[in-house]
């Protein structure tokens, strides 16, 4: 049965067509029992009985769980049904601009592009605690209305697989950019990949452009996989090295890298937005104000000025994701800081003595201090390895001498 030919779905009379798509069309339509208006999208099911089973049971109970969710940055879903071989929601008619629409026009203002992502993650943090997953977070699914509120459309949309995606050997669509290592992989996924498919909007919004591109999709997801993207200011100055580190987390390729909830994620965001505009952050189109308090805890600062260069994601080899107490921000260090030449930055000469670097060099142990010292002197790869002998031959003639 074809979909051109419904004139109604179920109870609902179709007026006319609002758009489509690789899995359906949108169509507006009239509900006469309560005598609304809402959005329909119709689901074409598979042909093979087995996947098809499989594919409709599941449609309809992702469909069922985010039918539950009531939040302002969500859609509200109304209904579902099947007619024929068509699945279908009934949904929440939403009267505004995609956000994959406002950013092919140009580069936006990185306020909007932060008030922006903190709504989705806040309706992302919404759905987590109920248990759904997005799995399909992407400017095309984003809806700005004219109270400049985010709307997260297509929850319970059965997801392109990443088998299908694989076959795709031409031009890339534009769902694969935003997808997760896992799903690049085929590895379960969860709460986080959601959280880096946000992450990719974000640096797409910061940059200007995406963080990872490919001539092919095969090229793409291997990208999303192992390639580190630019940070977001090297395409955009604007951009601050707050944000950088924001966008390195949300993007990290192991989901325990990552914010482990989007509420982080969101407070993140609005601390930074709140350093950028000089203001206390709110919550643009939300019922009230969102306040955000900055936290107290502290850790070295990354922002800091060393010997006359400011050092930055970049200086740091983006591997430093240390908590910004002035900003308030909930980064945490990096379980995987491996960078030598961040080392060597955070132990070498501090300048003043009363400096942000020199207070934290003073907090290492010494060990680590008489470390990097000696590497400094001794550049050579061999050297490090006879620094070490150096180290523990002095600790023990240090004890010998004490136990004498």
């Amino acid at each position: 049965m074809s979909e051109a030919k419904f004139k109604q779905l179920g109870r609902y009379n179709l007026v006319s067509e609002l758009g489509r798509g690789a899995m359906g069309i949108v169509y507006k339509a009239e509900d006469p029992l309560l005598n609304r208006t809402v959005a329909i999208k119709t689901i074409l099911l598979m042909d093979d009985p087995a996947a098809r089973a499989e594919y409709e049971a599941r449609f309809f109970q992702e469909a069922k769980a985010a039918g539950g969710l009531n939040h302002p940055n969500l859609i509200t879903i109304h209904d579902v049904g099947r007619e024929g071989d068509v699945a279908y929601m009934a949904m929440e008619l939403l009267e505004g601009t995609e956000l994959r629409e406002i950013m092919s026009r140009g580069r936006q203002p990185l306020p909007f592009a932060l008030e922006v992502v903190a709504q989705v993650a806040d309706g992302l943090a919404h759905a987590h605690e109920h248990g759904v997953v997005h799995r399909d977070i992407k400017p095309a699914n984003i809806m700005i209305m004219r109270d400049r509120r985010a709307k997260i459309m297509d929850f319970g949309i059965a997801r392109v697989r990443v088998s299908d995606i694989r076959t795709q050997t031409g031009a890339i669509l534009g769902s694969p950019r935003y997808l997760s290592p896992e799903q690049a992989t085929g590895q379960p996924t969860d709460l986080r990949s959601d959280i880096f498919s946000l992450g990719v909007v974000l640096h797409e919004l910061a940059a200007g452009e995406p963080p990872f591109s490919a001539g092919t999709v095969a090229q793409l997801l291997q990208h999303i996989a192992n390639a580190v993207p630019r940070p977001p200011s090297a395409s955009n100055p604007a951009v601050p090295a707050v944000l950088d580190l924001i966008v390195a987390k949300a993007l990290e390729k192991r989901p325990d890298d990552r914010y482990q909830s989007a509420g982080e994620l969101a407070r993140d965001v609005r601390a930074c937005l709140a350093e950028l505009t000089g203001s206390k952050g709110t919550q643009p189109g939300a019922d009230e104000a969102t306040t955000v308090e900055p936290t107290a805890t502290a850790a070295a600062a990354v922002d800091f000025e060393l010997e006359g260069t400011r050092a930055s994601t970049a200086t740091l080899g983006g591997a430093f994701t240390g908590t910004l107490a002035g900003q308030g921000l909930s980064l945490s260090l990096s379980r995987h800081f491996d960078s030598t030449e961040a080392f060597l930055l955070l132990t070498g000469p501090a300048g003043a003595r009363n400096s942000p670097v020199a207070k934290e060099r003073r907090k290492l142990p010494l060990s680590l201090r008489v470390r990097a010292a000696m590497s400094r002197w001794w550049l050579e790869p061999a050297w490090p390895v006879l620094a070490d002998a150096v180290f523990v031959a002095g600790a023990f003639a240090i004890l010998i001498a004490y136990s004498t």
